[in-house]
């Protein structure tokens, strides 16, 4: 297992306190009570995730259980305000989403190269005695504290950013389709969850165009309720804009197997069935023309169906064409 992909980490935040304003009463030479002049409080620092298109995965962060922001300096005499205390920023890849680890609440989303949220709030600086004085209070002898620091545990999950996912039982031929169509090198061999963890690659188009293609590790019945590490594979499937179904000719029924997939999909999150569908019959190198015609009577018609081959490179092209055209026929959000 490729143990440098890793795409959840559960983080101790805390941000900076804020500093307390001074109630400092100015004395001079020849004016003892010449009256308040106490500076503000400085602001705590936040703790920010900034979206870092050059990140890949959240292994810099694998290790890292705390993460504490400086807290703001206390005002001073003559109305000197107090240091903000310095943030801390942690760089994730895009795509990121991150809860609070006892609520569920979702905090932020990153999906933007440079893109910061706040997920641990810096408290505000206190006011200096000096912002207190009235006609009736000339010489006020108290400020503000500053604000308390923001605490909590967070979940940071990393959902795979992709045109399309491919989405298919283990021993499918995901695998190996990436690998002939793009110039990602993920572990292929003859047995199942070979794949552990989601592979991205590149395929280049016709006139220099390009999509990203994920492959995510095969899917099993039972997946959306968590059984195996299904509910940690389908969370890479929501940020694809086509899901590409990928089914072996070897399967007894292949509709059946389509429906099932279908059906754990619909379990995990409904609005993945809004998505555009097509489903690929792999490894159709080992059917001659009859055995092919016979199958494809036998394919559902709710979906747009190819019969390919990663070995012989059967179609292979027209499944590019098919997958271009779904890119391009999305809503623009």
């Amino acid at each position: 297992m490729n143990s440098n992909f890793v795409d959840y980490v559960k983080i101790l935040v805390r941000s900076g306190k804020g500093g307390a304003g001074s109630a400092h009463l100015l004395r001079v030479k020849y004016n003892a009570k010449a009256g308040p002049d106490g500076g503000d409080g400085g602001r705590g620092g936040h703790v920010i995730l900034r979206g870092n298109s050059q990140r890949w995965t959240l292994l810099h962060l694998k290790y890292t259980k705390h993460v504490f922001a400086e807290n703001g300096e206390n005002g001073g005499q003559n109305l000197c305000t107090g240091h903000d205390g310095a943030d801390q920023i942690l760089d994730v890849p895009l795509g990121c989403v991150c809860r609070d680890a006892e609520t569920g609440e979702q905090l932020c989303e990153v999906t933007q190269d440079g893109e910061m949220a706040i997920i641990a709030r810096g408290g505000r600086g206190g006011l200096g005695n000096e912002h207190f004085k009235s006609p009736t209070n000339q010489t006020p002898r108290y400020a503000q504290p500053g604000e308390a620091a923001e605490e909590r545990w967070v979940i940071i999950e990393l959902k795979v950013l992709a045109d399309v996912g491919l989405v298919g039982f283990p021993n499918a031929g995901k695998s190996t389709f990436l690998s002939v169509m793009s110039a990602a090198k993920p572990e292929i061999a003859d047995y199942p969850f070979t794949t552990l963890v989601p592979n991205l690659g590149i395929v280049k188009y016709r006139d220099d165009r390009s999509f990203c293609i994920a492959d995510i590790p095969g899917i099993i019945e039972g997946a959306s309720e968590g059984k195996g590490l299904g509910l940690r594979f389908l969370r890479h499937i929501e940020r694809n804009s086509i899901l590409l179904f990928m089914v072996s000719c070897e399967c007894i029924d292949i509709k059946r197997e389509y429906k099932i997939l279908l059906k754990e999909l619909e379990k995990y999150n409904p609005e993945l069935l809004h998505k555009r569908r097509i489903l690929a019959v792999t490894k159709c190198d080992m059917l001659d023309e009859e055995l092919m015609k016979q199958l494809k009577k036998t394919l559902p018609r709710s979906i747009p169906t190819v019969m390919i081959s990663s070995v012989s490179g059967l179609n292979i092209m027209k499944l590019k064409d098919m997958i271009v055209e779904a890119i391009d026929s999305q809503p623009i959000e």
